[in-house]
């Protein structure tokens, strides 16, 4: 039996909802095997995982840091599985911002990630704190669920593909 966790960062729902998502279709598609959806600051044992998906949310360009964290402090555990990684955040048709992500993508070549993606977010302002508001009202970002569930759907498809062979 495959046994995969999804570990997540975010702030307010919307990257685990991603990540169960995901979770959805990797049960669907290798019938039998454990998928777990955790978050990111509590992942449980890694070592009783046959593969990895860590998504976060994206915050100023940057994954969130209990995901960093989760990264960097479990490397070798993750680089000797199959990891996946994913980022939510950009906002709006077409989304905005589109950052680089080069912290990520390095992140994610150092532990030998097979592949890393971008999912549209959501922006509910009623979710936010009164800084985060101010900050949206500042950059303009906006409200609605840009998520293309499609999208979300496809790559989870691929990696229980890749878990598959």
């Amino acid at each position: 039996m495959t046994s995969v966790l999804i570990a997540v960062a975010g702030r307010h729902g919307t990257t685990t909802e991603i990540g169960e998502e995901i979770a959805g279709v990797l049960r669907r598609e290798l019938p039998g095997a454990d998928v777990e959806v955790r978050d990111a600051a509590d992942p449980g044992e890694l070592q009783r995982f046959d593969a990895v998906v860590v998504g976060s949310a994206i915050y100023m360009g940057r994954w969130l840091p209990v995901a960093r964290h989760l990264v960097e402090t479990h490397r070798a555990q993750l680089a000797a599985v199959p990891l996946w990684m994913f980022s939510s955040g950009p906002l709006g048709d077409p989304p905005r911002p589109v950052d680089d992500l080069t912290e990520v993508t390095a992140l994610g070549t150092s532990v030998g990630a097979r592949d890393h993606t971008v999912f549209s977010g959501r922006l509910d302002p009623s979710d936010l704190r009164w800084t985060e508001r101010l900050a949206v009202r500042a950059v303009h970002a906006p409200a609605g669920d840009f998520r293309d569930h499609d999208a979300i759907r496809t790559w989870a498809r691929e990696v229980a593909a890749a878990l598959a062979t």
